[in-house]
């Protein structure tokens, strides 16, 4: 599992556009907010979507990206991206390995694809982890301090 102070695994999965995205050429160059989500179009998930999208901007006058990452198909990303007017990265990790690889943990039982977020400096190390399985909105306000922060 990853901590503070870890250095952000290095991956590459597919964007919403099938286009091949490598975690690697924003290393060293931004800020990152790398976001867990069970599923694209379920309520909390589309409220925690649309209330990145809402503080995009905030985000970018700090240098940072968001990416949003699920399990959900590339296609289904693209109808989410689309509907909700979502300005920023989302990665289709259709075999949770990436998931897997960040040690992202699962609901009580394990039916629910968990819910966190990672804050990453510049340097590619992890600064901060929110855990909002229950809460999709609590942490994004959390992230934006932190980021203004670094």
């Amino acid at each position: 599992m990853i901590k503070i102070g870890d250095k952000c695994p290095d991956f590459q999965l597919p964007d919403a556009t099938g286009k091949v995205f490598k975690i690697s050429e924003l290393i060293n160059k931004k800020k990152l907010i790398i976001y867990f989500y069970p599923k694209d179009d379920t309520p909390g998930c589309t409220l925690e979507a649309c209330s990145f999208r809402d503080r995009y901007e905030d985000f970018k006058d700090f240098d940072c990206e968001v990416i949003g990452i699920s399990s959900d198909n590339e296609q289904k990303h693209a109808a989410f991206a689309t509907r909700h007017q979502l300005p920023f990265i989302l990665l289709a990790d259709k075999d949770k390995t990436v998931r897997k690889l960040f040690g992202v943990p699962g609901n009580l039982f394990g039916l629910i694809p968990g819910r966190v977020t990672y804050i990453i400096g510049v340097d590619g190390i992890v600064k901060g982890i929110y855990n909002s399985q229950t809460n999709p909105l609590g942490h994004i306000e959390k992230a934006l301090e932190l980021v203004r922060t670094m």
